[in-house]
Parts: structure tokens; C-alpha cells; sequence
């Protein structure tokens, strides 16, 4: 367990060379994918997301730490394949129709993904009617909607209509700096997250609670 402790700090302190050795070197031995992404990879980037909420580490550390964790998964999806690993679950992420600003988004893309999940990223202007599409190919757990700017937090409403106007009770989750808890409530939302580090939590109670 040493050697998924080590694999743990390195995410933290983004050293992808050291991940991408260590990660190999537990192949070698014989550790499970599953146990280095439980006890590594995810172990890593939790602790990391705490340290974030806290602001002890900001933006850049978060990306630095994502690209070790990518070089990680990397070097164990051909594994995961043969290994028929099971992801937590997969959410559609995408920031909402009208708004071009993918920074939050891509930081929750990140925790989710740390967390184990599978996660399909919409990128930036997604329309309502694509991430209908999008739920339903992948067979979504979640849908995250993400706005920075005021004028576009309608069109996160807009896009809860049409996914339930179509029966689909996929679980929507909200975000973004103008949101607040009772707006998430008001337009339909399921969760609601303040920052990145809380949304995998917020998620995770949702599926607790089915």
C-alpha cells in the first residue's frame, strides 16, 4: 500500500513523471487497476479537492494535478479494459447555451473524473437540445450545467425542461459563480454546488439516496 501511498502524493504535488513510473511499477507488481485508482488516483485527487475548497492550492495546482492523473489512466486503460472496470457512474458536462467561459466546468470535470467517473464533456454554448442527446447515447447518471454569466442562468432552466419535457429523470446538477442554492431549486436542479471540490460530494449523496 506503500506504493499507491506514494502514487497519492505525487498526484497532489502534479508530478507526472513520478505517477506515470510509479503507476507502471504497480502493474508490475501486480495491483489491480481498480486498487490504484481507488487508492491512488482518486485518494490523490480528493485530497487535493480539500485543499482547493480550503484555498491552500488554486486553479493551476488543480490542472497540474488533473494532467498526472490523465498520464495515470493513460498508462492503465488498456487494463481497465481487459479488467472490465466499472466507473462510479458517467456525467454529461457542458456549459450552457450563450456562455463561452469552461473554466469551472473543467475543473469539475476533473474531480468527477478523480472520483472515478466517466465523463463526457460538452465543452462551452451547449444547447439545450444537445445535452438531451448526449444523456440519453451515453445513458447519463448525471447531467452537470455549468454558467458564469447572468444573462445565460435561464438557459440552464430551459435545458431542465426540455431533458424532462423528453422523460428523461437523469439527476441535473447546477453551478457556476452568479448560482445559489435556492435558483438551482427554483428552476428544477437536483444539486447544487458551490465549487468544484463539493460537486463529486453533492453527486454521490444523490446516488446514496435513491
Amino acid at each position: 500500500m506503500a506504493l499507491l501511498q506514494e502514487i497519492s502524493e505525487y498526484i497532489q504535488q502534479g508530478d507526472m513523471n513520478e505517477v506515470s513510473k510509479l503507476t507502471s511499477m504497480a502493474l508490475q507488481q501486480n495491483f489491480n487497476p481498480q486498487e490504484i485508482i481507488d487508492n491512488g488516483l482518486i485518494v490523490g485527487m480528493s485530497a487535493i479537492g480539500e485543499r482547493f475548497k480550503r484555498n491552500e492550492v488554486f486553479v493551476p495546482e488543480m490542472l497540474i494535478a488533473a494532467r498526472a492523473m490523465n498520464k495515470a489512466l493513460e498508462i492503465l486503460e488498456p487494463k481497465m479494459v481487459n479488467a472490465k472496470i466499472k466507473k462510479t457512474g458517467t456525467l454529461v458536462i457542458g456549459t450552457v447555451e450563450g456562455d463561452l467561459h469552461d473554466i469551472g466546468k473543467n475543473l469539475i470535470g476533473i474531480m468527477f473524473k478523480g472520483a472515478g467517473f466517466n465523463v463526457i464533456d460538452l465543452g462551452i454554448d451547449v444547447s439545450a437540445e444537445r445535452f438531451l442527446e448526449s444523456a440519453v447515447d451515453h445513458k447519463a447518471d448525471f447531467v452537470g450545467i455549468s454558467a458564469l454569466l447572468t444573462t445565460t442562468m435561464v438557459n440552464m432552466e430551459k435545458t431542465i425542461k426540455e431533458l424532462r419535457a423528453n422523460n428523461i429523470t437523469t439527476k441535473v446538477l447546477v453551478g457556476g459563480a452568479p448560482l445559489t442554492e435556492k435558483f438551482a431549486h427554483e428552476i428544477g436542479a437536483d444539486g447544487y454546488a458551490p465549487d468544484a471540490a463539493s460537486a463529486v460530494g453533492v453527486a454521490k449523496s444523490l446516488m446514496n439516496s435513491r
